[in-house]
C-alpha cells in the first residue's frame, strides 16, 4: 500500500465518523461492506416505528435525491430511503464519463449540481456523493440507507404507506419511486413492461429485433466467421459460453429481453494502481470465444477504446476514469441480466404486443435475494473478464501488456475492494401510463405539450443478446439489439409520462421507470435527465399537497411557470 493510499483511506473513515456524529446518514448498520460489492444486505428488523413525512421518495438515485430536495426546498418534510449504503445511483457508482446529449438542454438543479462539482464529465464518483450529501443536508431532508422495501400499503388508488426491511413504516401524502427498477410502481399495483416492444406496436424503425436501424457492423466481431461451437465448426461439439442457446425471433418481433449491464470501472495508469482482481470463481473457459476472435485474424486492431473503423474492436474500454463497454465481447454482461427487474423471463418472441403486468410476479424479499446471484455473477464475469485479458496466455502478448498498464484507482471505491457499488441497471420496469414517450417523440414527430424536462441523447441500447446466425452459408456469432441513433433537436419528456394512470395511483410519480418504449427509454434513460425529472416530479409532488389534489389534477401551467422560475429547461430553441 502506498502513503498516498493509506492516507486517503484513513480520510475516508474519518468523513465517514464525522458524517454519522452528525446524524446525516441514517441505517441499521454503519458497518462497511469489507468483503466486496454487494447488491442487497439483509436488514435485521428493529421495533416499529412508524415515520410521518409530506414526501416519501424511494430509491438513492440522481432522480431521488434531486426529489427530495427540491421537495424540501419547497418546504415540504422530504424522506430519502436509499436501498445500499449510498446516495447517487450510478453517478456516485463509477458513470462519471456524463452522457449530456446537449450541454444548453441540461437545466435546473441538474445544471446546479455540474456547476458545484465544477465539471460535467470526469468527477470523481466519491467526489458526487459527497456533493449530492451536502445538497441533501443543506435541504434538510432525512436520509435513510438501507432500506429496502418490504411492502406497501393502498387504499383507494393511493399510496399509504411504505413498510421497509427495517421495521419502520413511512407514511406520506406523496411517494416517488426513483429506483432503476421500478419496485414501489409494481408493489403499488401500476402497469409496467419489462423488454422490448414489437417494431409495429408504436410504428418504430428501431423497435423489436433487428432493427432497420442499427450498429449493423460495429461491434458484430468484425463480420469474421467465426464458429460459436466448442470445436470450431462441429454443432455437435455445443455452443462456447456466452451465446444464447435459443434462437432470436424474426426482425421487428418483441421480447422479454433487456438490454446488457455492466460496472463502470475507474481506472488509472498512476504506480499505485491495483491490479484486475482474480474473482473467487474464476474460470477462463467463459472467455473461450473471445479467445478465438482475439486470435482469429493478425490483421484486426485492438484498440482499447470506441471504434467504428472496419477490422478495429475494444475488446474494452480502457481510459483515465470512467471506462465502459467498448467491443463485441467486452464488460457487457449479455443475457446475464434478463431476470433482473421483475424476476422472471420467458424465452419467446411475439408481434402482437402483451398486455400490461401488474403486481409482483415475484416477492420484494425473493427479488432481491435473486438480484444478489445476478450481481454476483456481473461481478465474477467482468472481474474474470479483466483477469483473463491481463493474465491468460490466450491473449496476445502485447494486448496482455497494454491491460496490465492498467488498473483499478485506489482512491475509489476503498469499502469494495475498489470495485463499483453499483451494477449498471440501463433498464428495469417501464411505466405504462396515459402518455407512452416513443421514437416518434425523440425525433420530434411528435410534441409533448406538458414538458417536464427535455432530453436529447441519441436513442441508444445496448445488446440484449448474443446468438448464432448464418451468414453467406457459413454459422457464426453475432449481437443483436444494439442501436445508437441520432435526432435533429432535443424533445420534451411529457408530465404524464412520469405519472400513472389515475385510476391506478393518485399519489405516485415515477422520474425514472417513466412510461416509455424501450427505444425511447435508450434515450431517456441517462443521468442528466433523470435530474431534471426528479427535480420536476419534487415540485409536482409540493403543488398536489398544496392543493389536495392527485398528481394527475396539477395545473399544468402553474407547475411549468413554477419550473421556469427554477432554470429548468423545458423547450428547445435554435
Amino acid at each position: 500500500m502506498t502513503a498516498r493510499t493509506h492516507v486517503l483511506q484513513q480520510f475516508v473513515c474519518l468523513m465517514a465518523i464525522v458524517l454519522i456524529a452528525a446524524g446525516h446518514l441514517i441505517g441499521p448498520s454503519r458497518a462497511a461492506a469489507a468483503d466486496g460489492p454487494r447488491y442487497y444486505e439483509p436488514v435485521d428488523p428493529g421495533q416499529p416505528k412508524v415515520i410521518e413525512c409530506d414526501v416519501a421518495v424511494y430509491g438513492g438515485t440522481p432522480a431521488g435525491v434531486t426529489a427530495a430536495i427540491q421537495a424540501a426546498r419547497e418546504g415540504k418534510r422530504a424522506v430519502l430511503l436509499s436501498f445500499n449504503r449510498h446516495v447517487g445511483g450510478m453517478t456516485s457508482g463509477g458513470l462519471t464519463a456524463t452522457d449530456l446529449g446537449r450541454v444548453r438542454s441540461i437545466g435546473g438543479m441538474a445544471r446546479e449540481f455540474y456547476d458545484r462539482i465544477g465539471k460535467t464529465r470526469d468527477y470523481r464518483p466519491s467526489k458526487a456523493e459527497q456533493l449530492y450529501r451536502t445538497m441533501l443536508e443543506e435541504a434538510g431532508v432525512e436520509v435513510l440507507l438501507r432500506r429496502p422495501l418490504k411492502s406497501v400499503e393502498m387504499r383507494e388508488n393511493r399510496l399509504v404507506s411504505a413498510t421497509l426491511e427495517s421495521g419502520e413504516t413511512v407514511r406520506a401524502a406523496m411517494f416517488v419511486d426513483s429506483t432503476y427498477e421500478g419496485d414501489l410502481l409494481a408493489a403499488a399495483n401500476v402497469s409496467y413492461r419489462v423488454g422490448r416492444e414489437p417494431a409495429a406496436a408504436y410504428d418504430e424503425s428501431l423497435g423489436g429485433q433487428w432493427q432497420t436501424v442499427s450498429w449493423k457492423n460495429v461491434y458484430q466481431f468484425c463480420r469474421l466467421p467465426i464458429s460459436p461451437f466448442v470445436i470450431a465448426d462441429d454443432p455437435d461439439s455445443g455452443l462456447l459460453p456466452e451465446i444464447a442457446a435459443e434462437p432470436a425471433g424474426k426482425p421487428g418481433e418483441g421480447d422479454y429481453k433487456v438490454q446488457a449491464y455492466n460496472f463502470r470501472m475507474q481506472l488509472t495508469r498512476d504506480a499505485d494502481r491495483i491490479a484486475f482482481p482474480k474473482p473467487p470463481k474464476y474460470d477462463a473457459n467463459r472467455y473461450a470465444l473471445l479467445a478465438r476472435f482475439l486470435n482469429f485474424d493478425d490483421d484486426i486492431e485492438w484498440r482499447l477504446n470506441y471504434t467504428t473503423a472496419p477490422m478495429t474492436d475494444g475488446p474494452v474500454q480502457m481510459r483515465e476514469g470512467d471506462s465502459n463497454n467498448a467491443g463485441s465481447f467486452s464488460s457487457d454482461y449479455v443475457g446475464g441480466n434478463y431476470r433482473w427487474p421483475d424476476g422472471t423471463y420467458e424465452p419467446i418472441s411475439f408481434t402482437e404486443m402483451p398486455a400490461p403486468r401488474r403486481g409482483l410476479p415475484v416477492p420484494l424479499g425473493e427479488l432481491y435475494e435473486l438480484r444478489e446471484a445476478i450481481f454476483q455473477d456481473h461481478v465474477n464475469y467482468q472481474q474474470g473478464l479483466m483477469y483473463f485479458l491481463a493474465n491468460d496466455p490466450q491473449v496476445p502478448k502485447s494486448l496482455r501488456k497494454r491491460v496490465n498498464a492498467w488498473g483499478l484507482d485506489p482512491q475509489e471505491f476503498q469499502e469494495t475492494g475498489f470495485w463499483p457499488h453499483q451494477l449498471y441497471v440501463r433498464e428495469g420496469r417501464r411505466m405504462v401510463s396515459d402518455y407512452v414517450v416513443t421514437q416518434a417523440d425523440c425525433q420530434s414527430r411528435r410534441v409533448a405539450e406538458d414538458s417536464v424536462g427535455l432530453a436529447s441523447y441519441p436513442m441508444d441500447s445496448h445488446f440484449c443478446q448474443r446468438v448464432v446466425v448464418e451468414e453467406n452459408g457459413v454459422l457464426t456469432v453475432r449481437n443483436e439489439g444494439g442501436f445508437g441513433h441520432p435526432f435533429r433537436k432535443p424533445y420534451p419528456v411529457s408530465y404524464r409520462a412520469i405519472v400513472p394512470r389515475k385510476r391506478e395511483c393518485e399519489n405516485l410519480f415515477v422520474p425514472v421507470c417513466l412510461s416509455s418504449s424501450h427505444v425511447a427509454y435508450g434515450s431517456i434513460r441517462m443521468e442528466p435527465v433523470f435530474m431534471i425529472l426528479g427535480q420536476s416530479a419534487g415540485t409536482a409532488a409540493a403543488m398536489a399537497i398544496d392543493n389536495g389534489i392527485a398528481v394527475q389534477d396539477v395545473d399544468y401551467q402553474a407547475l411549468r411557470a413554477k419550473l421556469e422560475r427554477d432554470k429548468q429547461r423545458l423547450d428547445w430553441e435554435n
